[in-house]
C-alpha cells in the first residue's frame, strides 16, 4: 500500500466503512431475528456476526468523533 491519502480521503474512507459497517449490523441483526425460531444455531451465528460488526461501527465512531460516545459505554 503505497498511495498516500490527506486526511479528507481517508475520513471519507473511514466514513464508508462505518457505513458499511452499520449496514452489516443492521443485516445481521435482522437475519438473526428471523432465524430465531427455526434455527437456533444460524440465529447464534448471525449474532455474533452482529457483535463482531457493532464492535467495529463502535471503533469507527471513536475515531470520527472522538470521546463523543464515551458515555454509552
Amino acid at each position: 500500500m503505497t498511495d498516500v491519502v490527506d486526511s479528507d480521503e481517508l475520513l471519507r474512507r473511514i466514513q464508508r466503512a462505518r457505513a458499511c459497517a452499520q449496514e452489516e449490523e443492521q443485516n445481521w441483526r435482522t437475519r438473526r431475528d428471523s432465524l430465531r425460531r427455526d434455527d437456533p444455531d444460524g440465529a447464534h451465528e448471525a449474532a455474533v456476526r452482529s457483535v463482531a460488526y457493532g464492535a467495529v461501527l463502535r471503533v469507527l465512531d471513536e475515531i470520527v468523533t472522538p470521546g463523543r460516545h464515551a458515555d454509552q459505554a
